[in-house]
């Protein structure tokens, strides 16, 4: 009889290592979790079971004359031992209950029968019952292999853990096969499974069947989620690209809105708002009963948001501090806005600080205005000393705060929107309006210009299309505070209307070799373009 320990990764790998060992009729004794990890697995070949078979046979032979005529003293001993191992096979019977109460239930038949083995322990030495004698030449055999069996206080305890064991084993390995259906390893059905534990052993392999099921769900669910998506886009593809074809269509029979559509392209604007205000445009402009560029600006000024029937934003008073771009012209626009007030309310109501310690000498500069208007120039070069200012200028009607100029895209920019986020601060926005449309709205998007409390339109004498930054403020809907179109502080510091902005913006003169051509005018509709929304713009 051959028992060997095989230890796996899993109980799969151990299973296959006793298959190559054995072959495929072997025997499982006891399945467990190995000290150094992974699965111990006591198996033996099948051809040890005829070997075991004849040990029962001999064991049942009935005793010899000899020990027949034994002392009958012994009598009663050996009928007590008979009824011991008969209460013993009883209760080895009752063990097919639940697994969780075999520790127990055996741990406290142990007891019993260490206490029936001290109280007899004078008593004359019998003979042990056949299943005592098969456990002890089994545990004899081989010692080594299975050291738990041989390690028996007394008969009854020996006898009990011996098929407490078996019964486990069996368990565990029923467990295993239905786990493993690449194992095809025969276990012979020693004691019959309990329903509890049969229970218990389907309640582990429900969730996976539950759980492949779900993940078969969520696959299929995923790829028509795909599909869907993937049909919305083609089905807005679609109908751009119809929508397209008959605005061009339009444009063509509709010599008015072909040539408004010009004049708005020459001036700047885009094509989404000029699409916006053709599909928009009433019969009577259509016909040609009303003039088509008077209706347009009538349309632009509505939708332009200034501050020119308000109270100036230097009679407002408040902290303001002036966020752009690097070269938009902030501590101008700052020394303008500071002359302006300071021309007003007197230069004792106002404050100035700078955050600019980037660049060299700037504060130099802010510095130099307000020596000329007599107002102390102070410098913050983090969040607490900003704070300490600002208290300390509290009593001030009007502070203004000049920052460092950085790129759009450049990471410090956060930090400095971070380090303005007080709740008295109100941000001003400076644009360039010389600078392309895309330009100009990425620096919106960076600078967060729908939390800034307005904009500055600065170098308004260098740009030759007003357009972009007009229709980038209408989509946006932000408001104009100022306007600065000259170095000159503060005469070059400007409260424009919306139908100064507009009429200026309408009436750019391109340079010949940028104009479109009628023929042209299509082609700039015609490619795809993304939708957006004017918002509460009234196109009317």
């Amino acid at each position: 009889m051959n028992v060997k320990r095989f230890i796996g990764r899993n109980s799969r790998e151990a299973m296959q290592k006793v298959k190559a060992a054995f072959g495929d009729d072997a025997v499982v004794l006891s399945t467990k979790p190995a000290t150094e990890g992974g699965i111990e697995i006591l198996a033996m070949a099948g051809a040890s079971i005829p070997a075991i078979d004849s040990y029962v046979s001999e064991s049942q032979q009935p005793p010899s004359p000899r020990k027949a005529a034994a002392s009958p003293a012994a009598a009663p001993a050996r009928s007590a031992m008979a009824n011991l191992a008969s209460s013993v096979q009883d209760d080895v019977k009752q063990l097919a209950m639940s697994t969780l109460s075999f520790q127990d239930y055996v741990r406290e038949r142990m007891l019993k029968r260490r206490q029936a083995a001290m109280t007899s322990r004078d008593e004359p030495a019998l003979i042990p019952p056949p299943e005592v004698q098969l456990s002890q030449r089994f545990a004899a055999a081989k010692p080594a292999a299975v050291p738990e069996h041989s390690a028996a206080v007394d008969l009854g305890g020996d006898l009990v853990r011996h098929r407490v064991n078996l019964v486990e084993d069996a368990h565990d390995e029923w467990q295993a096969d239905r786990h493993d259906e690449s194992a095809h390893l025969t276990l012979p059905q020693m004691v019959p499974p309990a329903p509890k534990a049969a229970a218990r052993a389907e309640s582990v392999r429900m969730p996976v069947v539950d759980t492949a099921a779900a993940d078969a769900l969520k696959a299929a669910h995923d790829a028509n989620a795909f599909m869907l998506g993937e049909l919305r886009a083609m089905r807005a593809m679609m109908k751009e690209r119809f929508e397209t074809m008959a605005f061009v269509e339009k444009l063509g029979r509709t010599p008015v809105q072909a040539a408004l559509a010009q004049k708005l392209l020459d001036g700047g604007f885009s094509a989404v708002l000029i699409r916006k205000m053709l599909d928009a445009m009433p019969a009577e402009v259509i016909d040609g009963t009303h003039d088509e560029v008077q209706w347009a600006t009538q349309v632009l000024q509505r939708n332009l948001n200034t501050t020119d029937r308000e109270r100036a934003i230097e009679d407002q008073g408040g902290v303001f501090a002036l966020i752009g771009s690097t070269g938009v012209g902030k501590t101008t626009s700052t020394a303008k806005l500071a002359a302006t007030f300071a021309a007003k309310h007197g230069a004792s109501n106002l404050g100035l600080i700078t955050l600019d310690a980037y660049r060299v000498g700037a504060h130099e500069q802010l510095r130099a205005y307000g020596r000329i208007l007599g107002v102390p120039v102070h410098m913050a070069h983090d969040r607490a000393a900003l704070e300490d200012l600002l208290e300390l200028l509290s009593g001030k009607k009007m502070i203004l705060i000049d920052t460092a100029g950085m790129a759009q895209r450049d990471g410090r920019t956060k930090e400095l929107l971070d380090l303005l986020a007080h709740p008295s601060i109100k941000k001003l926005l400076v644009i360039n309006t010389a600078a392309q449309g895309d330009a100009i709205e990425d620096v919106m998007h960076a600078y967060q210009a729908n939390a800034c409390a307005g904009v500055i339109l600065s170098k308004l004498d260098e740009a030759v299309k007003l357009g972009p930054a007009l229709d980038a403020l209408i989509r946006h809907k932000l408001k104009v505070v100022g306007v600065a179109n000259g170095q000159r502080v503060p005469e070059d510091w400007h409260r424009l209307s919306s139908h100064a902005l507009v009429h200026r913006a309408l009436r750019a003169s391109l340079n010949p070799a940028y104009r479109l051509d009628p023929t042209e005018v299509s082609l700039v509709f015609s490619s795809p373009n993304q939708v957006e929304s004017l918002g509460a713009a009234r196109v009317m």
